[in-house]
């Protein structure tokens, strides 16, 4: 046979595919397939997931009018086959990288992103807004609005709300459901294909309409009779019966690799003239194609880049061990000492760390699924019954479970403990994912207790000093990537609450870091000191309680009161500053100066660069205290060369 013409070529913009045949459509699927390995070979990324739905992508963009028809992709990380389809393969090799293509959906990127996501459960919500606007707005309109939802999203309560919601009010929606935790068995074969290219049928429709508008000629009985057996027909056929009850019309499961299945299907749906939502449900397997991702799914979740022809890895050089692995390590500890320490992780075991935990205490451990809200009551429910529960949560997921950390922890002074994995900024994943607000929302709640810890030994001492608080609710924030190598001991020690500890004493300058940014403030204190500037270095450790002692001895006998942290203002430097004023030390003259994340969203970025971007290195330290301390410091400066 001839060589085939490459198509991927051709396709510039999902407009340029609706003409192809079945058979090219596959062809297209299998080049998309390809680009999409290569590239994320190139760049890291999120690939099993993205694998997963290029058959999808491919059908979907090749039936619905996108950009026109709304397109709505939850979490996002399943996206990087719809943006080389959608007029960004030119960029695609940009991915996560500065000043590049984000990870995720982003509205400011294409007209083809109609909704930012990296949170999971989102898009039916979305979808919904976009569907109940379209219909105030143009009750006429045949504008097709679909929303492609995870499995492991479909764990979130959010996601039923939605559903439950959307059922009520009856507007056109098509939700997509790409179920990746089902294998492809006889029942998802050529008798489910038929069954649903059958009842999504505008023929199968219009007649189910029809013995509705009959039905409601019997008594009431009869008709909700009639209506349930249809529907628990259709149920029992498909496994449907919970999205039925939810008010879909349900669809499926269809082999979502299968573009013989997939596009009538999706044309029956697009030509549908009903007006209730409707869900099709489409199994998938992450990693489709590319044997290492489909042999180890979990490892090629997300990947650094990696050898297309081995699938190995990229490793960078044996280094210290990572923040989270030793949190794993420090409550491992614990949990041997303490047999009431119990761990729980909401669908992120090998993210922070419980993994780990899992093997040495398997009945200790509670993975709850995408449930952050779930995951905070859970805990505060085991810590009635006189149980240690530590939530491990990412920092910015813990927003999500915000209301139950008020209502149903603090208020009621429970003793869970937050491990805030990835706090702070964290590289690649961007801005949706940086850990910039906890000290922000959780400082503000009373009897909270917050450990920042400045290394990964001191991260072990704040692990053990959580599990020794048996009297209110306590947290601990931590960054991503590795420690800075410093010895671990076995077992953490407990510190004092609310106590600090100065690392090294001056006497002009006050230099108080609050977590891993007192490894720059160091630096600064080591820059200043050699120029002649007596610098002062405290760890505060805690973000609350303060440490008030500490505080009022470093702004009675400096000059210059810095405080650094990697949190958003309203946190750290904001608690010192209101305790400053009370306590009247501006009155005595003291220049005081809170450096925090700024007002703006910091983008993906390679760690070091976004430290920069944000102002938080030691060479901004060093500027901040010598503009604090006016021209003639900072002409003195500049006139004794660096050492």
């Amino acid at each position: 046979m001839p060589p085939r013409t490459p198509l991927l070529d051709r396709v510039k913009i999902p407009s340029d595919m609706r003409n192809l045949s079945g058979e090219q459509l596959k062809q297209l699927a299998e080049e998309l397939r390809a680009e999409t390995i290569d590239t994320v070979s190139v760049t890291g990324g999120h690939l099993g997931a993205s694998l997963g739905v290029v058959e999808l992508t491919v059908a979907i963009h090749a039936v619905f009018d996108t950009p026109s028809d709304r397109l709505i992709w939850d979490v996002g990380h399943q996206t990087y086959p719809h943006k080389i389809l959608t007029g960004r393969r030119d960029r695609i090799r940009t991915l996560r990288q500065p000043g590049g293509l984000s990870g995720f959906t982003r509205r400011s990127e294409s007209e083809y992103d109609p909704f930012g996501a990296a949170h999971s459960s989102t898009s039916i919500s979305a979808g919904l807004g976009m569907a109940v606007a379209r219909d105030l707005q143009n009750a006429n309109s045949h504008q097709n609005v679909i929303a492609v939802i995870g499995d492991g999203a479909m764990s979130a309560g959010m996601a039923y709300e939605a559903m439950n919601n959307a059922g009520a009010m009856k507007s056109r929606l098509i939700v997509i459901l790409n179920d990746n935790d089902m294998s492809i068995a006889p029942p998802v074969g050529a008798m489910s294909a038929y069954l649903s290219r059958l009842i999504s049928s505008r023929s199968f429709m219009s007649l189910r309409d029809f013995a509705a508008r009959m039905a409601k000629r019997f008594p009431r009985t009869l008709e909700r009779t009639a209506r349930r057996a249809e529907e628990y027909a259709r149920g029992i056929l498909t496994g449907g019966t919970l999205f039925e009850e939810l008010g879909f019309y349900y669809v499926g499961p269809i082999d979502g690799h299968n573009l013989d299945h997939l596009l009538p299907v999706l044309r029956n749906l697009r030509d549908s003239d009903g007006m209730e939502p409707i869900l099709l449900h489409v199994v998938t397997q992450k990693g489709k194609g590319y044997a290492p991702a489909e042999a180890a799914a979990d490892k090629y979740h997300g990947v650094s880049k990696f050898n297309v022809v081995t699938g190995e890895q990229t490793k960078a050089p044996p280094g210290p061990p990572s923040y989270t692995n030793v949190f794993a390590k420090a409550l491992i500890a614990e949990a041997e000492a303490n047999p009431n320490v119990v761990a729980i992780t909401a669908a992120m075991p090998g993210g922070t760390g419980l993994d780990k935990f899992a093997q040495k205490f398997p009945t200790r451990i509670f993975d709850v699924g995408i449930a952050e809200q779930h995951a905070v009551t859970f805990a505060a429910g085991m810590a009635t019954e006189g149980m240690a529960p530590f939530c491990a949560i990412y920092s910015t997921f813990l927003q999500r479970g915000y209301d139950q950390v008020v209502h149903d922890v603090v208020l009621q002074s429970l003793p869970v403990r937050f491990a805030m994995d990835r706090a702070g900024l964290v590289g690649a994943d961007g801005a949706t994912h940086a850990g910039a607000y906890d000290m922000a929302f959780l400082g503000c709640l009373p009897g909270m207790v917050i450990m920042a810890p400045s290394d990964e030994a001191e991260l072990m001492h704040a692990v053990a000093t959580s599990a020794a608080i048996n009297d209110r609710p306590s947290a601990f924030r931590y960054p991503r990537g590795e420690g800075l190598g410093v010895t671990l001991p076995a077992r953490g020690s407990v510190w004092e609450i609310g106590k600090g500890r100065i690392i090294r004493e001056g006497s002009k300058i006050a230099i108080l870091a609050l977590g891993p940014r007192l490894a720059d403030a160091l630096k600064a204190a080591d820059e200043l000191c050699a120029r002649g500037f007596s610098t002062t270095v405290a760890d505060a450790r805690f973000m609350k309680p303060l440490d008030e002692a500490m505080i009022r001895q470093l702004a009675a006998h400096h000059e210059v009161l810095i405080t650094i942290e990697d949190g958003v203002a309203g946190g750290f430097g904001s608690a010192v500053a209101q305790y400053l004023a009370w306590s009247g030390a501006f009155d005595r003259g003291l220049k005081f100066r809170p450096m925090t994340l700024p007002d703006r969203l910091i983008d993906h970025n390679s760690p070091v660069a976004q430290l920069i971007d944000a102002g938080l290195t030691a060479k901004d330290i060093v500027n901040h205290a010598l503009t604090a301390l006016g021209s003639e410091a900072i002409e003195t400066f500049v006139a004794i060369p660096a050492q």
